[in-house]
This record gives C-alpha cells, structure tokens and sequence, in this order.
C-alpha cells in the first residue's frame, strides 16, 4: 500500500489573513504576521514548554518529566527584515551520552518581507510539512506526547539550512505556496526503526553537497485547512572515492529520499477533525544497507485521524475556556516494504490509540490527561536486544502534563 509516489508539490506559508489573526498566540506568530506595532529595532521574547507524568499501566511504574522549555527571540531591524530564533532545552538537563538531556537551537533564520504577499527567509529554517512540525506549541495540539507518526515518520521537529520563498495568491483568497532548498541528510544514520530521523543534521556541520527541495500548498476554505506537501533530497554527501568505494550515488540528489504528506483540518464551533497520511520512499534502500549495515526500509508509510469536542459550553463554564475531549487513531508501518538485504520486522508496524481531556483554564495554557493503547506485529526474533527487555505486543499508558505558549 502506498499513499503517494515522489513528486514535487509547489509552495507553503504566509496563512490567509484571516485565519492568521484568529491563530496569534505568541509574540513570535505576531512577529511574523507584522502585527506588531512597536518601534523599529525592538526585541521580542516569547516561548512554550511541557512537563508530563507518565504511569506504566503495565510495569505500574510511573516517570515525571521536564520535556522541553523553549525560549524565542526575535528581533525587528526595519519593516521589511526581522529576525527569528528558537532555543530548547529538552529533559531539563544535559548530559552525556543517549540518555541525557539536549540543549539545541530549533531555528535561527532571517525573514525579509518583499511585499505583503510574499517573502525570503534563510538560516536555520522549520519547513512546512505535515501538522506538527511548523505548529508545534503543546497549546496547538491534544494528548501529552506529540502525534507519533510526526516524531518518527515526519521526523518533527524537522529544521535544516536553507533558503525558503512564501508566498500567497491574490486571484484565490485563502491559497498559499512555498518552495525552498536545503541540505541533504545523512543515509549512514538512518534506520528501519527510525526512519530518516537520524540522518537529519540539524544545522550542524550539514553537507551542501547534496541538495534537498521542499515545497507545499495550502489552501484555507470556509472551516477547512487544507495541505500537500513534500520533500526530495539526498542522502549521500561523501566524496566521489568514498561513494564510489561504498557503491552509492553522490551529487545533488544522490540516493534519493523523499517525504510526501496529504492533510486536511475542520473546525466549526467547538468540533474538530484532522486527518493526515504520509509516505517515506528510500529507492536506493539496498544499497544504504550494503554501505552501512543499517537494515534501511525502502518504504514506510502511515495515517492518523483525531476527532475533538470542547465540552466547556454544555458545562456552561466561562468564554474564555475550553475543556476538549478528543481521540486519535494512528497507523504506522516503518518497514513496509524492505529492500533485498533487509530484515523484516513487524513489531515496526504500529498501531496507537489515545483519548483523553485537555483543559484550558486561559488562553496559552494546556492541562492535559490522557490513555494511550499501543499494539505491534511480533518482533522478529533474530534481531538482537542488547538490553534483554521483555518484548509485548501490547503496551498501555496514562499520561497527565502540563502545557503553555506564550
């Protein structure tokens, strides 16, 4: 089953004015929709973390955890040149090695309005691709945990170096486009258990001897937020001698990955819905494999659905706030197809339910519970566990966190 074949959609960005008002909720969205007011050469800081408590319905232990506090600063040099900058600190702390905490910047680029339709940002750049990635505030979205198919299929938060043009239409209102390029990724990191996440650089020492394109549309109608978008890159930025002693493609788009999602999103009083699909295509998976020894899939794909309802008004609770109860179904297969030296695993296809309630006391503030119920194929038994945990198909969890943005 494929939900798409590679191909190269046009466009992202500069959101229907419109809706870009109704969806202000930091200085940093103010910022880059030019609703700020204050005087030139003004500093701006704004920013979004979440903290969560996780209980092990099966083991009946329970975590806490400080996932990440993120701080945005932004400046304004003229009407026409802003600059945007983002830095996490994930698990409350840094540490060595694997499982310690990670202190990184999420995006430093410079965005130069050429007129009020359109604009050039460059640097360190989050591209528009699937829900999550752009908008990932844990105010914007239900359960603790981000979708999972947008942490490891679109591998969020996905930021790299480039350039990117936005643009919207004046004969269709509501129509927005986009299309950038950035450096590749590295093929030796990937993974069947991960898929491209590993490879991704991140800003840091990034090859541009391969190229990546991305590019999306998006289409705001009535209540409907409407998406494609995709991604095309290489993978292999070594030098001809190494790539020819590996048998791997190098050049601009050398062993080629790419990345297409398809996304529809209503809301209409206080119900809503999304609906999301994806698709990764690794052609060149046979030879990664023989290379680096990293059982890379040739393809992977999922889905995911979300209905949510804000109860607060049957409740006749205040205006001002919001008690959401919603459910997530998602599918997703990370070895759907595996190329000739692969090795098949179906604990990688996933299937994930979540329901839960998210309260909103004020604008900018998530107070969210939530029951996870994931199930799994079996897991092949020649793969090797080094930590020797029990495997179980089945796994259950409840989480209870805490989110804001501001």
């Amino acid at each position: 089953m494929r939900y798409f074949s590679a191909c190269i959609f046009l466009s992202i960005l500069i959101l229907f004015p419109k809706v870009a008002s109704a969806q202000i909720l930091t200085n940093e969205d103010s910022l880059a929709a030019g609703l700020q007011k204050k005087d030139l050469n003004s500093t701006y800081i704004s920013g979004y973390g979440e903290s969560v408590i996780k209980c092990d319905l099966r083991s009946k232990l329970a975590q806490a955890n400080l996932t990440r506090n993120v701080l945005f600063i932004g400046h304004r040099f003229s009407d026409k040149v802003n600059f945007f900058s983002e830095w996490e600190l994930e698990d409350a702390k840094i540490e060595g090695g694997e499982a310690g905490g990670e202190l990184a910047i999420e995006q430093m680029f410079i965005k130069f309005d050429l007129n009020s339709n359109n604009y050039i940002s460059a640097g360190l750049i989050i591209p528009r691709i699937g829900i999550i990635n752009e908008n990932h505030l844990p105010t914007t979205f239900n359960s603790n945990a981000r979708p999972i198919l947008e942490t490891i299929l679109i591998p969020s938060t996905w930021r790299e170096i480039g350039a990117c043009y936005y643009g919207n239409s004046k004969m269709v209102a509501g129509l927005n486009y986009s299309l950038g390029v950035f450096n590749g990724l590295n093929a030796a990191s990937f993974s069947s258990g991960k898929g491209i996440r590993s490879g991704r650089y991140e800003g840091r020492d990034a090859s541009m001897s391969n190229i990546a394109l991305t590019g999306s549309v998006l289409y705001y109608y009535q209540n409907f937020r409407i998406q494609a978008s995709t991604y095309l890159g290489g993978s292999n930025g070594i030098s001809n001698t190494e790539a020819d002693s590996l048998k791997l493609k190098n050049g601009l788009f050398g062993t080629p990955v790419s990345l297409s999602e398809f996304n529809i999103q209503y809301t209409r009083n206080n119900f809503s819905f999304k609906v999301l699909a994806a698709s990764l295509l690794i052609p060149n998976a046979f030879a990664i494999n023989m290379a680096y020894d990293n059982n890379t899939p040739e393809e992977a794909y999922g889905t995911y659905a979300e209905l949510s309802y804000n109860i607060a008004p049957l409740l006749k609770m205040n205006d001002l706030k919001q008690l959401n109860i919603f459910t997530r179904y998602e599918y997703i297969n990370l070895n759907a197809r595996i190329a000739r030296n692969g090795m098949d695993n179906k604990a990688l296809e996933k299937k994930y339910l979540f329901a839960g309630l998210v309260y909103k006391p004020i604008r900018g503030v998530s107070i969210k519970f939530d029951y996870m119920f994931a199930r799994t194929g079996q897991q092949n038994e020649a793969i090797i566990n080094p930590s020797n945990t029990p495997f179980y198909r089945n796994n259950s969890q409840l989480n209870l966190g805490l989110g804001y943005g501001f």
